[in-house]
């Protein structure tokens, strides 16, 4: 008996139950770390880098990011393997970085250029570069943002490029934050579409788009790389279809934060962010993104510090806690969840079938690559580039009968969006946008003209 059901029976529930470490642990060696470091995965931000390097933590290493003086990118374990001085009070130099302790030199790769304080007649000046280099990761650099690649080096997979990485009219901000718990509850709440309807429309008024706070029918569903949240709701005379998007392991992208608001049609808006959840350690967590801004983003007088901070979580990040108690938003809301969430202690419901799904496709791959050792599933495998992506927002101009509509007719409407995003898959990248609205634009006829939104289409 746990007598979870006792008025005032805090004392029952006061011994908290082990954390889960399968899903949460991502460190060297881990399960999930091990799993994670088979993708590309951002460190950084270009702009940061400087004639300094920049200590960064990722995935629980210290690691030193910097940008040589020919261009080029490094991310070294911290610690130079001479001596174990930090490298984040290195010299950055024309090729690579130098120790200040003894003035080892490394290139981008790890390979020792230059020990100047041992004697030429060494041995070891001569010998050590040769076996020996220090620890490094492959770097590409993707419109201001870093990725680095920190699985084997023989498994590394092609960088994927996703289609909002080049959206015509498009301005793509880059930012990062890092927020005070572990990764995976950050990395819940895209696949949590009644969070946004409730967190983010407080009674003294909401954080995002009027409308945001209407929670109408929620779907669920998946592709073979991703896990989806839709919220379908009725907008005086339309009908709102929002999807929320995780493209496995940390991709993430939802509709727009204040350009839609469901009162005017609009076909397959994109994303207000474009962004990956990154471990810095089991209880600290990088979010590094670009914001988006344009016809298909948010407006661009958004484009600013506080601007972003609202397209990311609701509210400004660095405020006082009367106000952060006042008006939470997403980092209120999962850094007060702990450091770690312990699952055991939730009582998860039938809104929680993303989160539910997410959690058992990451477990799938994770003990798939422990048990069998089997490569996780790219994202762009088997497709052509640029990888078809689905998050975002689609307004149907579908006005009510006056009856009301009841939840199966807004499940059907968002049935018939959904499949259309799947369809739109096969379609070429080049035109796939246009095709895909004029098919949006085909569902609203045939719903209006008294058929059911069965989703079939023509492509």
């Amino acid at each position: 008996m746990d007598h979870q059901d006792q008025p005032f029976g805090g004392y029952y529930q006061s011994t908290l139950p082990e954390i889960e470490p399968e899903l949460t642990r991502a460190g060297p060696g881990t399960p999930m770390g091990e799993y994670l470091r088979r993708f590309w995965q951002p460190v950084g931000l270009a702009r940061d880098l400087t004639d300094l390097p920049k200590a960064v933590r990722m995935m629980g290493e210290d690691l030193v990011l910097f940008r040589d003086g020919s261009g080029s990118y490094g991310l070294l374990h911290r610690q130079c393997c001479h001596r174990q001085a930090s490298l984040e009070y290195g010299r950055v130099c024309e090729r690579g970085i130098e120790c200040r302790y003894h003035g080892w030199r490394f290139d981008v790769d790890g390979t020792i250029l230059a020990m100047p304080a041992e004697p030429d007649e060494s041995p070891a000046k001569e010998a050590m570069p040769k076996a020996l280099r220090q620890g490094a990761y492959p770097t590409h650099e993707f419109k201001g943002l870093i990725f680095a690649y920190l699985g084997p080096p023989d498994e590394k997979p092609a960088f994927p490029v996703f289609d909002t990485f080049d959206i015509p009219g498009m301005t793509m901000t880059p930012y990062a934050m890092t927020w005070p718990c572990n990764w995976l509850q950050v990395l819940d709440a895209i696949v949590d579409p009644a969070h946004t309807a409730v967190l983010h429309s407080p009674p003294d008024g909401p954080q995002f788009s009027e409308g945001i706070g209407e929670l109408g029918e929620l779907t669920f569903f998946e592709s073979e790389s991703g896990v989806y949240g839709a919220n379908t709701r009725r907008v005086g005379a339309n009908i709102w279809v929002r999807i929320n998007e995780l493209i496995l392991p940390n991709f993430t992208q939802a509709g727009a934060a204040f350009a839609c608001d469901g009162t005017t049609p609009g076909y397959f808006g994109r994303s207000a962010f474009t962004r990956w959840v990154v471990p810095a350690d089991d209880t600290s967590t990088h979010i590094i993104a670009w914001a988006n801004f344009g016809e298909k983003g948010d407006p661009i007088e958004f484009n600013t510090p506080d601007g972003i901070d609202r397209i990311e979580q609701g509210e400004v990040v660095d405020r006082p806690y009367e106000e952060r108690q006042r008006r939470p938003g997403d980092y209120e809301a999962v850094s007060g969840m702990g450091a770690i969430t312990r699952h055991r202690s939730e009582h998860l419901t039938a809104i929680d079938e993303g989160v539910i799904t997410m959690r058992k496709r990451l477990r799938k791959a994770v003990r798939a690559l422990k048990e069998n050792g089997e490569s996780p599933r790219q994202p762009g495998e088997g497709r052509e580039e640029p990888i078809p992506t689905w998050g975002g927002d689609t307004v149907l101009a579908l006005p009510s009968d006056g009856a009301g509509d009841d939840g199966a007719f807004l499940r059907a409407v968002a049935a018939g969006v959904i499949a259309i995003h799947r369809a739109g898959d096969a379609l070429a990248p080049e035109g796939r946008f246009t095709v895909m609205e004029g098919h949006l634009r085909a569902l609203t006829a045939k719903v209006m003209q008294g058929h059911t939104a069965t989703g079939e289409a023509e492509t």
